[in-house]
């Protein structure tokens, strides 16, 4: 259920090119990006006290990605903002001068972005960000899908105007065929994870979700003790491991990776002791984690700054986004989509057993934080989970 990171390089210096994608310097400069979107505004963090009280630690804070963009998740930073700085470097090539984002909708950066069509596989939420983003320039986009990503969902996207490509088996699989298809048409693949060669564009991915720990930081009261953030092939883990191991330093707080027990390709990673790809296996419900080999560029990061990982059973998603629903005395209820719940969900898995609870040092003066980091993306299926009707999801916008 959950290992401490006993790799060679924990605890060691970021390589200098992720200490500079994730610096504070670079989150500044994702969020002035931010500040030219239309329905841009920081999200929520709310105070658990009373599952703090429950649980018997000082404080729970969760950072509710679920209002981000009008999109729902915490992807909204990422491909949207990917896609952004790919058209603005395009334009500075073509125009021979710089371009800054105040340009982004001149008649100048229009045309240029009307040439251009990005691609990416997805689960749901990364390829709704990467569309999103592509109408916003105006770019054209080919989003890639597997069997398992649900009608709601390819929905969801293709209201932004992109063409939708089903693809047969895993998302391995769909990342395989859109990596093929682009590279076939000339196309621009933005892709969330990484492997030998493509790094830089998932970088930047990874960067876009810095502005969200901005915001948490300058809303938190005092800065975490503990961090518990899902992973699926390690982007989002690897950006907020990286991000605290650049503004604390050594005294960082401690970071657990949280992926689902069906598909945990980080876990199983740090038991190899390197980068391994494991097989598909029976699907869980925390869809938008469902990933069997890990970003390279995650990995990087996360064997160096993250202090363990654990998994979660599909009960212990479920029974969070419950108890998110139908919270303590005194708490704000948060709409949490099962894989939104999965960080909280971690937490309150080793707060059962006294063992992982000593490994982490949790106790009466741990400060946790956690991102929900998608609210109700699939509102029938959420309803079903919680017990609800559907017609009673309230969606963020």
């Amino acid at each position: 259920m959950l290992v401490t990171n006993n790799l060679p390089d924990h605890g060691h210096a970021l390589d200098a090119a992720d200490a500079e994608t994730l610096s504070v310097e670079s989150a500044k400069e994702v969020e002035r990006f931010l500040s030219h979107r239309q329905n841009h505004t920081p999200t929520p963090l709310h105070s658990l006290a009373g599952l703090a009280r429950e649980t018997g630690v000082a404080s729970i804070h969760v950072k509710d990605e679920g209002f981000r963009l009008g999109l729902g998740s915490f992807k909204a930073l990422g491909g949207s903002y990917a896609v952004i700085r790919l058209v603005l470097e395009e334009a500075e090539r073509k125009l021979g001068r710089p371009v800054d984002i105040s340009e982004l909708h001149s008649e100048a950066v229009a045309d240029i972005a009307r040439q251009m069509t990005v691609g990416c596989a997805t689960d749901g939420n990364h390829g709704r960000s990467v569309a999103a983003g592509a109408q916003l320039v105006g770019a054209k986009a080919a989003i890639f899908v597997h069997s398992g990503v649900s009608d709601e969902r390819v929905e969801a996207i293709a209201k932004f105007g992109a063409q939708m490509i089903r693809v047969k088996g895993t998302y391995d699989d769909s990342v395989a065929e859109a990596e093929r298809v682009c590279d076939d048409n000339g196309w621009i693949v933005v892709s969330d994870t990484s492997w030998p060669g493509y790094e830089r564009i998932p970088g930047l991915v990874m960067q876009g979700y810095t502005a969200m720990l901005n915001e948490a930081l300058r809303t938190l009261p005092e800065p975490p003790t503990h961090v518990f953030i899902q992973a699926g092939v390690g982007g989002l883990a690897a950006a907020v491991a990286g991000y605290f191991d650049v503004i604390f330093g050594k005294d960082r707080p401690r970071l657990v990776v949280v992926e689902p027990d069906r598909a945990a390709c980080i876990y199983e990673s740090a038991l190899a002791g390197k980068p391994v790809k494991i097989e598909h296996g029976e699907e869980t419900i925390m869809a938008m984690l469902e990933c069997y080999e890990p970003s390279l560029v995650a990995w990087r990061v996360l064997s160096k700054a993250a202090d363990a990982f654990m998994t979660v059973a599909e009960d212990d998603a479920a029974n969070c986004m419950r108890k998110l629903a139908s919270p303590c005395p005194g708490d704000p209820a948060i709409v949490a989509g099962e894989s939104g719940a999965a960080g909280l969900a971690g937490f309150l898995r080793v707060m059962q057993d006294e063992d992982a609870r000593a490994k982490l040092g949790l106790d009466s003066g741990s400060r946790v934080f956690v991102i929900n980091t998608e609210g109700a993306t699939d509102q029938a299926r959420y309803a079903a989970i919680v017990g609800i009707d559907p017609s009673e999801v309230s969606i963020a916008a």
